[in-house]
């Protein structure tokens, strides 16, 4: 039988889940290939896998993410809405 942390862990990948697709979202089709693209291309180096200008393009498209509030909201989600406070 699952346990009450077993769901908890499922819930905050779901949560996870969903809040990534609402921040991929603020991307246009052709920037979020472009995005997947300049990803795969960097193999995880990007300092070494792409260009200077592949390396700004990546970093304007990841910007559109608005990735400090993927974090804050990220976190609200696992933490809990009480906790804290």
């Amino acid at each position: 039988m699952p346990t009450a942390v077993f769901w908890f862990r499922v819930l905050a990948v779901a949560q996870l889940a969903l809040l990534a697709k609402r921040h991929l979202e603020l991307l246009e089709g052709g920037e979020r290939k472009r995005l997947a693209q300049l990803v795969a291309q960097s193999k995880g180096r990007p300092r070494r896998n792409l260009s200077a200008s592949e390396r700004g393009e990546l970093l304007l498209l990841a910007q559109k993410l608005e990735p400090a509030q993927f974090g804050r909201s990220a976190l609200f989600a696992v933490r809990g809405k009480t906790r804290g406070r």
